[in-house]
């Protein structure tokens, strides 16, 4: 971690777990695609319930990002025990938060639905997926807290192992469960719940080799102060998929006016753009247990590198991508819903409209990522909550009281712009700052 080139480390990081969040947002499409041939109001409800989905994540990530932040800097320190109890810690605390979790949805499920943006066609549908998704919950946030913790040691392929194996069997199980036992928009959600089952067993098999940290329950040691870094790790994370969800909440419910049509559309395209978005995540997983090993060794000029050569990669993947959605924007919301000429119109336009800003996420997400994984909770938390929350937010309540449906469909751009406009300063003040700490540093020691 701390003597390979960067760019080789990096890769070596990065490949797993790209691998593992694209596989990961295909076996989400695959549940658009399957359930968009039922019908436009089955597609609005996977969209409906997509932010239930991004609640549990949030949870996982939490937990996840928060104990994986920790351990990194802990085994930089060379302080294996400690790294120990708090993976132990931050996996056992997550199952019980993902039961309760799953207990309060399941109880008040109809109320539920009608949150997250249902209309009254949608709603049987998205009750349906909700139900099996919610049964799953303590595995599926527990399996987010496990592939963190391996992704922070160091350990990409085996999280990439549990992962894909998961999505693998999703997608096997889709057409099985929707067409074969003829169980709608339920057998998408029930062939989520098990791949997502699958990979927790997994995950937690990989914890056992290759000279990882084992999840024990002796090691479960819950106090203030652990969850206090929990929580100052995993704030940012928590920030961002909790913001998502209420994004794409509201988003749902400022589409709800314009029909199930408009639903669908914001749905598909959203799971277009995440699908370019994962490659992001997965190089930024990639470049935190680098980040973090060297920052915990004081190895600034190493993080400074990494950091710079990522988003320089992550810029130009997000550019390719953003010229083919530009380009081939009706053919692709076609493969959805290619019988609903309503759907491709509203989501063509929504798709370019965001394509035109999304190569500047690259800065965004990476500096995120590396203010969380170095301990700047405020900054990083303030940037975790720009893209979806502090912008977002106001967009999608005013901008479609002014324009109509427009207002609708460009509000995720315009929140892409203030949000890269935030991240410039809150980034490179902390780069020069950790370049200025590198100087007195070595002053200090030429004085002794």
């Amino acid at each position: 971690m701390t003597g390979e080139k960067i760019p080789r480390l990096i890769w070596s990081m990065a490949v797993p777990t790209i691998i593992t969040m694209l596989v990961s947002s295909f076996y989400n499409m695959a549940d658009t695609f399957f359930v968009g041939r039922i019908s436009t109001s089955a597609s609005g409800a996977v969209g409906v319930v997509f932010p239930l989905m991004n609640i549990i994540q949030a949870l996982g990530f939490t937990f996840g990002h928060g104990a994986g932040n920790y351990i990194a800097r802990a085994l930089g320190r060379q302080e294996k025990q400690d790294a120990e109890a708090m993976a132990s810690t931050g996996f056992f605390s997550a199952l019980l938060a993902g039961a309760l979790f799953m207990g309060l949805g399941l109880l008040f499920l109809e109320p539920l639905v009608k949150l997250l943006g249902a209309t009254d066609t949608i709603a049987p549908h998205a009750k349906s997926y909700a139900f099996y998704i919610l049964l799953a919950a303590p595995f599926m946030v527990s399996s987010f807290v496990l592939n963190n913790l391996l992704r922070f040691q160091g350990s990409a392929f085996y999280s990439m192992i549990g992962m894909c194996s998961g999505a693998v069997v999703n997608i096997a199980l889709d057409p099985l469960f929707i067409f074969g036992l003829d169980m709608g928009v339920g057998g998408a959600a029930l062939a989520t719940a098990l791949s997502q089952t699958t990979s927790f067993v997994l995950l937690l098999i990989g914890c056992t080799k290759g000279g990882n940290i084992p999840i024990r329950l002796r090691n479960f040691k819950p106090s203030l102060w652990r969850y206090r870094e929990i929580l100052r790790g995993g704030l940012p994370s928590l920030c961002r998929q909790g913001l998502a969800s209420v994004a794409t909440i509201c988003l749902n419910l400022a589409a709800g006016p314009y029909g199930d049509a408009a639903i669908a559309a914001m749905s598909i395209v959203s799971r277009i753009m995440q699908f370019a978005f994962s490659m992001v995540l997965g190089l930024g997983q990639g470049f935190q247990p680098v980040c973090g090993f060297n920052y915990g060794a004081k190895l600034y000029d190493r993080v400074r590198e990494a950091f710079w050569y990522c988003v320089r990669i992550a810029f130009f993947v997000l550019l390719f991508f953003s010229v083919l959605g530009i380009v081939f924007a009706p053919q692709l919301l076609s493969l959805f819903r290619a019988d609903d000429a309503e759907v491709i119109a509203i989501g063509a336009l929504a798709l370019r409209l965001q394509c035109a800003v999304f190569p500047t996420v690259a800065y965004v997400v990476l500096c995120n990522m590396y203010l969380q994984t170095i301990g700047k909770a405020f900054k990083a938390s303030l940037l975790s909550m720009a893209r979806q929350g502090l912008f977002f937010l106001p967009a999608i309540l005013i901008l479609p009281r002014i324009f109509g449906l427009l207002g609708v469909q460009m509000s995720q751009c315009v929140s892409d712009a203030c949000a890269f406009l935030l991240a410039l300063p809150l980034g490179l003040s902390t780069l020069r700052q950790m370049r200025e700490e590198k100087g007195e540093r070595i002053g200090g020691q030429a004085d002794l």
